[in-house]
């Protein structure tokens, strides 16, 4: 089976979504499916006002409609709501080609905290890309409730994961600086909320890893916090683990990668109660959700390494890519002979079909691939 995942998020962005869509392409195969990333690539792009680093593509209809014609895919998976998301949704539409979508962050609250539009303005808009699609991708269950109750349909749930082979806890710590110390990875941006976490009258020493266009302004306004820019790979597993509290201040994120991460590193974590802490931690003991950050901080101090570990064992790239492919796959076996390629129908391959059928059964075990 041949998935196309159209996206604006893409690199040299550094982020949750970009990880969990490279997560989903490199486990394609496993599953039976070739994929294919259609992005900003190959575009003349223009950075975002008030956003510049986010570079978005000035592509053209007929530009994509050549990529998708091009590659010949038996699904098309939307994962943003960009400039690449409404065209690639425009040639879904206007071939008559059933597609899916993801919902990766609250696009609403996002908005609001950097402009005055209202909240109801925003979801009209999302209401209207995600609704022809054939199943809408959320992270966790309290995501589906809030967009249930503002008119989506067609949801379905598709968790995240970590690499546990990354992410886990090292012996020597790599972060020379007074302890305890309190992390915080992610875009440094307003809608963050990093002033949350740098305001805080905590002891030990405060960390950001991370790079955006709120940290000069941040960096001057706390000087006694360490800013160490964008890490990956090693560099950024180290400091995880090299740190003792995981300070994680959105009111905006859907999920939040980087909780799992720190959970794998043995981190505990202090966040508000919100989405996203509220649904990864649920029942899990290994962080404190309180309004007061500073106190769930200090209590967080508590929890053992144990704990953390154990959730974040229970969270894999694999069980995420099982329940992404699965959804997928019950999309095209429902309109098995109605995907046009090059302007004529098709079928899936039986063979591949059954082949990720399998893959996502021993992955998900007997749990419905649908919410």
């Amino acid at each position: 089976m041949r998935v196309m995942i159209a996206t604006d998020a893409w690199r040299p962005q550094i982020n949750g979504v970009v990880r969990s869509l490279e997560r989903m392409a490199e486990a394609g195969p496993e599953f039976g499916v070739t994929p294919k990333m259609l992005t900003p690539e190959g575009f003349r792009q223009i950075g975002l006002p008030s956003y510049p680093d986010i570079r978005i593509a000035l592509a053209t209809r007929r530009a994509l409609a050549k990529r998708i014609e091009d590659f010949g895919p038996d699904h098309i998976h939307i994962a943003t709501e960009g400039p690449i998301g409404w065209l690639t949704r425009a040639v879904c539409l206007a071939q008559k080609r059933p597609f899916t979508t993801s919902y990766h962050t609250r696009f609403p609250q996002y908005v609001a905290a950097r402009w005055p539009i209202p909240e109801s303005w925003s979801y009209r808009f999302l209401r209207r890309f995600h609704g022809p699609a054939a199943a809408v991708m959320v992270s966790t269950a309290s995501v589906e409730t809030e967009l249930r109750q503002h008119g989506f349909e067609k949801i379905v749930r598709w968790g995240r994961g970590v690499d546990l082979s990354l992410f886990h806890p090292r012996l020597q710590s790599v972060l020379d600086l007074p302890r305890p110390i309190f992390l915080s990875v992610g875009r440094v941006a307003v809608e963050k909320n990093l002033e949350a976490f740098l305001s805080l009258r905590l002891p030990g020493s405060k960390v950001v890893v991370g790079d955006g266009p709120a940290r000069a302004d941040l960096q001057r306004a706390y000087p006694d916090a360490t800013f160490l820019g964008t890490r990956e790979g090693e560099d950024l597993a180290a400091i995880y683990a090299s740190s003792d509290v995981f300070v994680f201040p959105s009111l905006t994120d859907t999920f939040g990668i980087v909780l799992l991460e720190a959970a794998a590193s043995g981190l505990p974590v202090a966040a508000f109660p919100v989405q996203g802490p509220s649904d990864v931690f649920a029942g899990s003991g290994a962080a404190v959700l309180n309004e007061d950050l500073r106190s769930a901080a200090l209590q967080a101090l508590r929890i053992p390494k144990e704990t953390c570990l154990e959730l974040a064992a229970s969270h894999s790239w694999q069980r995420s890519a099982a329940q992404f492919y699965g959804h997928i796959r019950q999309v095209v076996s429902e309109h098995a002979g109605r995907i046009p390629r090059n302007g004529a129908a098709v079928a899936p391959a039986s063979g591949v079909t059954a082949f990720a059928s399998a893959r996502v059964s021993e992955e998900l075990g007997p749990q419905r691939l649908t919410a």
